[in-house]
C-alpha cells in the first residue's frame, strides 16, 4: 500500500499525551517542508499545518503524512547493529511507539534536526517511545563522533553495508530522501512520516502523541 495515499492534519504538539484533547485527526491534508537548513527558520506552511487550517495536497518531495489506523500496512521487522556494536531486532519495541530516523553525518538537515530530535526523545521516553536512528552511509565512528558532538542519545543502525534497515520499511515506505523520519505505531506499522528535517519539536511531538493515545 503505498504510503502518500491519505494524509491528515495534527494539532499542535503537547508536553504530554494526557494534556492533549480532542480526538483522531480530522479532513485530509499535508504541508510541504523545504529540506535544508533553511528549514529552521519559521514556514508559514508547517504553522498552518500544526494549525489545522492547510488544505493542500501531498508533494512528490518534502511532505508530513499521517495515515489513519485503518489504513496503515503490517508491521515492519527491521534490525541490525548499531554504533556500539549491539545487535538490535525490532522485536524489542513490542507494544511501543517507535520514531525512525533515517540520516548521516554529511547531511546538512541532519545536523539542523538532531538537537530537536533528541529533544522529542527526552520528552517522551518515559510513556513508551523508542527512537532508533538509521546511518545510511557512515560507518560506526563517525557516526558515534556525530551522537557525541550532538549529544544524541538513542542508538542508530549501521545500516550502510548491508542496507538491511532500509530494505526491511521498502515495501510500506521508500527511503528516497534524507532526512526521513517515521513514526511506527504499537504494532509496528507506519503511521506517519516527515520527510526532510523536523523543522522543530512541534510536528514530531504531535504526531508521536497521537500515535501515543491509539487504543490499540
Amino acid at each position: 500500500m503505498p504510503l502518500a495515499s491519505t494524509v491528515h492534519p495534527i494539532r499542535s504538539g503537547r508536553r504530554s499525551r494526557n494534556r492533549r484533547s480532542g480526538g483522531a485527526v480530522g479532513a485530509a491534508l499535508a504541508a510541504v517542508l523545504a529540506v535544508g537548513l533553511s528549514a529552521c527558520a519559521p514556514d508559514p506552511v508547517s504553522e498552518s499545518f500544526l494549525n489545522g487550517e492547510n488544505t493542500g495536497y501531498v508533494a512528490a518531495d518534502g511532505a508530513i503524512v499521517e495515515i489513519p489506523e485503518a489504513d496503515r500496512g503490517e508491521p515492519v521487522d527491521f534490525g541490525g547493529v548499531t554504533e556500539t556494536g549491539e545487535p538490535f531486532d525490532s522485536a524489542e519495541l513490542a507494544d511501543q511507539v517507535t520514531v525512525v530516523n533515517f540520516w548521516y553525518a554529511g547531511c546538512a538537515p541532519c545536523r539542523v534536526e538532531a538537537k530537536d530530535l533528541e529533544s522529542v526523545w527526552q520528552e517522551y521516553q518515559s510513556e513508551g517511545v523508542s527512537f532508533v536512528g538509521i546511518n545510511t552511509r557512515d560507518q560506526a565512528d563517525t557516526a558515534k563522533a556525530f551522537s557525541d558532538e550532538y549529544g544524541i542519545t538513542y542508538p542508530s543502525l549501521i545500516d550502510v553495508d548491508t542496507a538491511e534497515a532500509k530494505f526491511a520499511f521498502a515495501q510500506a515506505v521508500p527511503i528516497q530522501a534524507t532526512p526521513t523520519t517515521l513514526v511506527l505505531d504499537k504494532q509496528g506499522r507506519v503511521a506517519a512520516r516527515i520527510i526532510g528535517p523536523i523543522d522543530g519539536t512541534s510536528i514530531l511531538s504531535t504526531l508521536v502523541g497521537d500515535a501515543l493515545a491509539e487504543s490499540s
